[in-house]
């Protein structure tokens, strides 16, 4: 039996092929950016890529203390919480930052990586819910906030660290995924 070609062959991409050529294009547009990360700035203010980064991080501190606050005050999410958090405090410190010690241990933050952050002790706790459930949808959406913003930041920076952001992004949206996924 011969092939016969569809009955109407649509004209002009199809959405796949478009969103494919975006991706891309935001992608190069990315890589293509100067290896300085100056991201065109000049004079001796600090480089789009630096500021971005120290934001990065002091953002995945501050989500780091919001799971301590709620697992100080809801011990017994500690086995569903722990493995989230201690992937935060990851990403404070691939963004060159420092990430406060498990809260579960009880121990003060520890200096390490190149740039200074506040120590816990210089910013409030941050307020937890009266319930489980509300703290996990408060963390949820803190997670998918920040996953949002660091999205729309990684078109402004240069390659290397917009993977990085897109690669944070993504794992913060699967966070608030598995912290919205129990509550259901």
């Amino acid at each position: 039996m011969p092939f016969s070609p569809p009955p109407r062959t649509p004209s002009g991409p199809r959405r796949r092929a478009l969103f494919v050529s975006a991706a891309g294009a935001a992608l190069s547009a990315g890589c293509s950016a100067g290896s300085d990360g100056s991201g065109g700035t000049t004079g001796g203010s600090p480089s789009v890529a630096a500021r971005a980064r120290a934001r990065a991080a002091r953002d995945s501190q501050g989500l780091a203390e919001r799971y301590d606050a709620v697992l100080a005050a809801y011990p017994a999410l500690a086995d569903r919480l722990g493995p989230l958090r201690a992937a935060v405090a990851g990403h404070t410190e691939a963004f060159g930052g420092r990430a406060p010690e498990d809260a579960a241990q009880g121990a003060p933050a520890k200096a390490s990586g190149a740039s200074p952050s506040l120590p816990s002790s210089a910013s409030p706790s941050p307020a937890v819910p009266g319930t489980e459930r509300d703290a996990l949808a408060e963390l949820a959406a803190a997670e998918r906030a920040l996953a949002d913003r660091r999205a729309k930041a990684l078109l402004d920076v240069p390659g290397e660290l917009a993977r990085l952001l897109a690669s944070v992004a993504a794992a913060g949206a699967a966070h608030a995924y598995l912290l919205t996924e129990g509550t259901k």
